[in-house]
């Protein structure tokens, strides 16, 4: 029986010819349990190059095409998986510090996987000048989504510092497809993940219609009448939403949950509004540093969960998120009122989405959507209004410290797919008591990506000083 790749996975792999990888990753960083030896990161290649588990069936399929399946794109299994070729090892030059882990990372997330083999990589990374060593695994999209990927090594860590014998993160083992937390957050928002919500939506009838027509007088109105509400293709044009290039740029860095909590309790805010708070305060420096900052707000495309806590959907792709467009408030040059702002829209928003349901919110966005993803792939693409500016994500890690194979995970940063038109991606990740903010881009785009990372300090520095915590 053949088993064909589904319509958009498919579309997908042609596209990649004209986007580029469409890979998504995650990158985290430990330190070597003590007295370890120089020896412990070989140690960790060899084992996962042992191939003692069964290997999940998810990273055995490859697509394959051919005059034989009418040129049509079919999955094919690999009997055995060269682990060689799938687990690797990378040692820094001596001294290496974070900037050339992330130069590196941007180098391996530009690359394609090898569409003749199982689409996913891994790179044991050391050689870091603090001692630390970095685990990077790259999947493709159409083999996993951000939330899936994630969760398959998170999977593989303990909260025993003394477990040494946790599963390699190729390892099948049950399924865990619940895509957010018991808090509701989510991950979602790239043309993939929404493409595959709204041909479900699509099919959902009548009454879905209705309350798309009512959602978008709904919004028309509100659009004239408030500043919560973003109308399509209301956004100004600025780089981020151009072509992205060959090359990736790609940086992170962890900051205290405790300073975005406290912020969030003085402003009455939420956690997540903070965070988008400071992510407003820094495009709007790193615009405006280089003249280029437009006199509206620039807009993000926000995920929405509307799934009742502890619910579990039956299907990995079930349409349990809306979207909302968020103005940042990038127009305004004090803080507490770009705070303001995105407190008030996402409030709008998360009402909204749960009166209308998934599929209707949707669809709504469907006509900010498609403009901000295609029109970028003409030959000479309109420099014009578009649907949104970037995705910010907050994806919820896990909320104790873990450990891998002994090693204490310090850092842990999703690495999101950029397309063009949505040439920059930011992902932010709670762990523990901190939280990540990573930062993905085409590297024609934000060359000096690197700078993002003072910038994010400073935004929320300048948050707690506007509020009198300084």
């Amino acid at each position: 029986m053949v088993d064909w790749l589904d319509p958009l996975d498919a579309a997908m792999m042609t596209a990649e010819v004209l986007s580029g990888p469409l890979n998504i990753a995650a990158v985290l960083i430990l330190s070597p349990p003590a007295g370890s030896g120089s020896g412990y990161v070989q140690d960790l290649h060899l084992r996962a190059l042992a191939g003692r588990d069964p290997v999940d069936p998810r990273l055995r399929r490859y697509p394959h095409r051919s005059v034989g399946t009418g040129g049509g794109w079919v999955w094919r299994e690999a009997d055995t998986v060269d682990l060689s070729r799938h687990c690797q090892r990378i040692s820094l030059a001596p001294t290496a510090g974070r900037d050339d882990l992330w130069r590196l990372i941007s180098r391996l997330h530009a690359e394609p996987l090898d569409r003749s083999r199982p689409l996913w990589i891994s790179y044991l990374i050391d050689g870091l000048d603090d001692g630390c060593f970095a685990l990077y695994v790259k999947v493709h999209h159409t083999i996993v989504d951000g939330v899936a990927g994630l969760q398959m090594i998170t999977d593989t860590l303990s909260a025993d510092p003394r477990c040494r014998s946790t599963p390699q993160l190729y390892a099948e083992r049950p399924r865990q497809p619940d895509l957010c937390d018991s808090r509701g957050e989510l991950h979602v928002p790239n043309p993939v993940a929404i493409a595959r919500s709204l041909a479900g939506a699509m099919a959902s009838g009548v009454g879905l219609i209705e309350r798309v027509v009512t959602g978008e007088l709904t919004d028309a109105v509100a659009s004239l009448v408030g500043d919560t509400t973003v109308a399509p293709l209301a956004a100004p044009y600025t780089r981020f939403n151009g072509k992205l290039g060959h090359a990736r740029t790609v940086t992170a860095g962890t900051w205290p949950k405790a300073r975005i909590q406290a912020v969030q309790q003085k402003a009455g805010v939420t956690g997540n509004d903070v965070v988008t708070a400071v992510v407003a305060g820094v495009l709007r420096r790193w615009l405006l540093d280089r003249q280029e900052l437009p006199a509206q707000s620039l807009v993000a495309i926000c995920p929405i969960s509307v799934r009742p806590r502890g619910q579990v959907p039956k299907e990995l792709h079930n349409n349990m998120f809306g979207l909302w467009l968020c103005p940042l408030g990038t127009h305004l040059r004090e803080p507490l009122a770009r705070l303001d702002l995105i407190h008030r829209s996402m409030r709008a928003g998360k009402h909204r989405v749960a009166r209308r349901g998934s599929g209707a919110s949707l669809m709504l966005l469907a006509s900010a959507i498609g403009p901000t993803v295609v029109l970028p792939m003409l030959p000479f693409a309109p420099r014009v209004r578009t649907g949104y500016n970037l995705p910010i994500s907050h994806v919820p890690g896990p909320a104790a410290e873990m450990y891998w194979n002994g090693a204490h995970v310090e850092e842990i940063y999703p690495v999101s797919a950029v397309y063009d038109g949505q040439a920059l991606n930011i992902t932010t990740c709670s762990y523990a008591d901190r939280i990540g903010f990573g930062y993905v881009a085409g590297h024609d785009i934000l060359p000096d990506i690197g700078t993002l990372i003072p910038l994010t300090e400073e935004s929320l520095t300048e948050l707690e000083s506007a509020l009198g915590m300084q």
